[in-house]
């Protein structure tokens, strides 16, 4: 640092998209911290260390940072400053910050050059701190590209491409230059494995409107023969992954980037370029699946309801036999999805929380907190898988035996909570910051909160989360609803050192069957002053049971009691001629109506 000159840096959790997870070349932080949670950032001053992250990993770093003299910052808490505050307070005037240009996004360090002017303190992204200090580290994935075939995508790159240049044109924008990878796998019908838990592959990409070029900044070696060969015929050239910024600063042209989503070495190397700054298009499209994809992602919750359901069947009637501890449940369950046709990985890191540890809203087990799950109190399970026809995620609370009066009424107010959001009907146009009060509303009578949001996006063998849309009642800028969009329904309660509760299923968006109003006219789907706009509303994509085990009936409406059983049997219906013996004769009992 001080032969760089400079004060301060700050090490992210990024790569140079903006990833929520990445690849193991990008972990400085982890490298330098010893902090193993996904998501944190380092701050290093010429005096000190600290490390920002958020409630989810407080007792991981914690331990993890014991007797390291880095100081854990406790991001939501009120005394814990925001990190451009605390390097205001901490940074000599006139001194410089350092980081990598390339793993901040251009909205943060805008925020960081306001606020660091006040001292008139400069900014150096040009050193890649990683290669001064990281002599071993692992070089940058190159995993293999596959095509998804149009049954399963059901839109081809060159209908895609001819959508993205029609809204282009509606901007003026000449080139749109996208550096999510979600977007770039979306659009070219490609996925990867460069990132865990992603099916995605690293690169960079510009999509001219005129003619139909298109620059794709990849590793070549990532795409066989024939894949380049499809490429080429519907436009696309590959290039160097690092050219990037060079082809950037080629462009004189109005370029369309998101600002959210570029990071900060991407939009500053737009030199001569007229910028428009807006969200990418292809975040709305990509949200909206096809009838294709819903068909598909409809029979890869067939397959994961069986495995989850499988488990639940196991996990209750074995933990008083077996010494199950809660990462062995997690190989359990993924034994089950492995049987699945297609089944392709886990969509995120699996979530198996016994007893308190269930009050830690994002608890991962580690060798060290490993807990034994005994036959009473509760496991709350949030896991996911992504198959080649879609991808899942769901949370279910499993009563494992005696369980007290303050945690069954807690179980069954978060699926009340659920439910309401299950059976929401609501006009075009409407947004998850309004939905969020049907989740809470059981909650909130009551007294109680949980601090998350209620639902996100999911992708189609992407990432399992995304956006544009969202449910909490704190969202800003959240995007209306729409047919088929899939957002996660996920209501919980936490009691610190008792326990957890969560219900997560996925739902499906769809036009109301009982509208009324003429579902042909276009005009009306995007006028939210209209009057006379069509209805929405949610059907379940999960199909797994709910613990009646934890229920308590007088904690539940009689509407919600028979959205319970009609949600029951339905799953009763989908899952059971994929069952048989014990497993079909437990899962009818488990699905009995009440």
């Amino acid at each position: 640092m001080r032969r760089e000159k400079v004060y301060a840096v700050i090490v992210p959790t990024s790569d140079y998209h903006g990833s929520e997870y990445v690849g193991e070349y990008f972990k400085l932080r982890e490298y330098l911290s010893g902090f193993t949670g996904s998501a944190g950032t380092l701050v290093v001053t010429l005096e000190e260390a600290a490390l920002w992250t958020d409630s989810r990993y407080f007792l991981q770093a914690e331990c993890e940072l014991s007797g390291s003299g880095t100081e854990l910052m406790k991001m939501g808490e009120s005394s814990t400053p925001k990190i451009e505050k605390f390097l205001l307070e901490k940074m000599p005037e006139n001194s410089t910050l350092g980081f990598d240009g390339r793993t901040l996004s251009q909205e943060f360090v805008s925020r960081l050059s306001k606020t660091l002017s006040e001292k008139n303190i400069g900014i150096s992204s040009e050193t890649d701190f990683a290669e001064l200090v990281w002599k071993d580290r692992p070089p940058l994935s190159a995993e293999p590209v596959f095509e998804l075939p149009e049954q399963i995508c059901g839109v081809s790159r060159a209908e895609k491409f001819s959508r993205i240049r029609e809204k282009m044109k509606a901007e003026h924008a000449d080139c749109l230059v996208i550096s999510a990878l979600d977007e770039i796998a979306w659009t070219l019908n490609l996925r990867g494995n460069d990132i865990e838990f992603c099916p995605l592959f690293l690169g960079f990409m510009m999509i001219f409107s005129g003619g139909s070029q298109t620059k794709l900044f990849a590793n070549k070696e990532i795409f066989s023969d024939e894949i380049i060969e499809k490429l080429k015929a519907d436009g696309v050239e590959i290039y160097g992954y690092g050219e990037v910024y060079s082809a950037l600063g080629d462009l004189s042209c109005n370029v369309w980037a998101d600002p959210r989503a570029v990071n900060h070495r991407f939009l500053t190397s737009l030199e001569d370029a007229k910028l428009i700054e807006k969200s990418s298009p292809i975040e709305a499209m990509k949200a909206v699946k096809n009838q294709t994809e819903i068909l598909c992602v409809k029979n890869a919750h067939l397959k994961d309801g069986v495995a989850v359901t499988r488990f639940m069947k196991w996990l209750k009637t074995s933990v008083s036999s077996e010494k199950i501890t809660e990462l062995s449940a997690a190989e359990k369950l993924e034994e089950f999805r492995k049987l699945g046709e297609n089944y392709m990985g886990q969509s995120f890191a699996p979530i198996m929380a016994y007893g308190a540890h269930g009050a830690i809203v994002h608890y991962s087990a580690s060798e060290e907190t490993n807990a034994v799950i005994e036959p009473r109190g509760m496991l709350l399970s949030d896991t996911g898988g992504h198959y080649l026809d879609g991808t899942t995620d769901i949370t279910r609370t499993i009563v494992l035996g005696e369980i007290s009066e303050e945690e069954k009424r807690a179980f069954t107010l978060v699926l009340a909570g659920h439910l309401n959001l299950l059976a929401a009907r609501f006009p075009e146009g409407t947004r998850g910051s309004t939905l969020d009060y049907a989740a809470r509303e059981p909650l909130w009578q009551n007294g109680l909160d949980f601090g998350h949001g209620t639902g996100h996006g999911v992708g189609f063998l992407l990432n399992v989360h995304e956006g544009p849309q969202r449910i909490s009642f704190r969202a800003q800028n959240d995007a209306p609803m729409q047919a088929g969009m899939i957002t996660s329904d996920e209501p919980g309660l936490y009691v610190e050192e008792k326990f957890g509760i969560r219900h997560e299923s996925l739902l499906l968006c769809e036009k109301d069957e009982n509208d009324e109003n003429d579902e042909n006219d276009e005009n009306d789907e995007n006028d939210e002053n209209d009057e006379n706009m069509g209805f929405l509303r949610f059907s379940p994509l999960t199909l797994v049971p709910f613990d009646r085990d934890g229920i308590d009936v007088k904690y539940l409406t009689s509407r919600q009691l028979e959205l319970l059983n009609d949600y029951h049997r339905l799953v009763f219906e989908k899952l059971s001629p994929l069952l048989s013996g014990e497993e079909k004769k437990w899962l009818e009992k488990a699905t009995e109506p009440i």
